[in-house]
């Protein structure tokens, strides 16, 4: 019993001294985070060493896919102005009976969406009906942005405006004044920077630009709602919203 007694009076002690070690922690803690926080001066960060090299690897690494319907449908309204589907058939259509594009009824299968009405099944390859469909849809988008941005009775702001987000000057374009508005609507359709893409394609839609322009002021060309600079900005539209990089990834 005295053994068992002095074995309880040293558990008691040490729990004692736990309990004030505990304490006395907790105060430290405390008097820590009402410390002013210690400054660490700035040193610039060591320079990484170069352990070796790998080239990178260009080769595809899959076959290009289609994108699903739905992602079209959602892009070609954000490009209309974020209007409602019924709302971008009105515009798309437009009140000059040029027949750019009739309703989304007649084109949602063609897009690749199911008709299960008729048994037909989600589009899952390309096909000369689709590239139609998107043709006709990318024309409507092009041309009635152009009205909207650069034909308006009343100046519509840059920042308001849905595809061609910048003026054109009184005077022809050269390459030089070309680029920066290429890289605007570059951006718009394929969502990086002109100077990143190959090193040809900035020159190739300047001599489409360029065709065009010549075409409309040639003598005996047929007549067009639009000057044949806008004419020229209409037809690098055309060729950007049917760019397989728009279409497929």
């Amino acid at each position: 019993m005295r053994g068992g007694g002095a074995a309880m009076r040293g558990g008691g002690a040490a729990m004692r001294g736990g309990v004030r070690a505990f304490a006395l922690a907790g105060v430290a803690a405390v008097a820590g985070a009402c410390a002013p926080p210690e400054a660490v001066a700035p040193r610039p960060a060591a320079p990484l060493r170069e352990t070796g090299r790998v080239a990178q690897s260009r080769t595809p690494k899959q076959d290009l896919r289609l994108i699903p319907a739905e992602a079209y449908l959602r892009t070609y309204l954000r490009l209309f102005g974020g209007l409602s589907p019924a709302a971008v058939e009105r515009r798309a259509r437009g009140d000059d009976k040029a027949a750019l594009f009739d309703a989304w009824e007649d084109y949602l299968t063609a897009l690749g969406l199911p008709d299960h009405g008729l048994d037909l099944p989600r589009g899952t390859q390309t096909n000369a009906l689709m590239m139609a469909a998107f043709e006709r849809l990318g024309i409507a988008l092009c041309d009635r942005a152009l009205e909207h941005d650069l034909k308006a009775s009343a100046p519509v702001p840059i920042e308001r405006r849905l595809i061609f987000a910048f003026d054109l000057p009184a005077e022809d374009l050269d390459a030089a004044a070309f680029a920066p508005r290429f890289d605007v609507l570059h951006r718009t359709f394929l969502s990086y920077p002109a100077r990143l893409a190959p090193p040809d394609r900035e020159a190739k839609f300047f001599a489409l630009y360029q065709g065009t322009v010549a075409r409309h002021r040639a003598k005996g060309a047929p007549k067009s709602r639009f000057s044949p600079g806008e004419a020229g900005w209409a037809a690098v539209c055309y060729g950007l919203v049917r760019h397989p990089e728009f279409h497929l990834y």
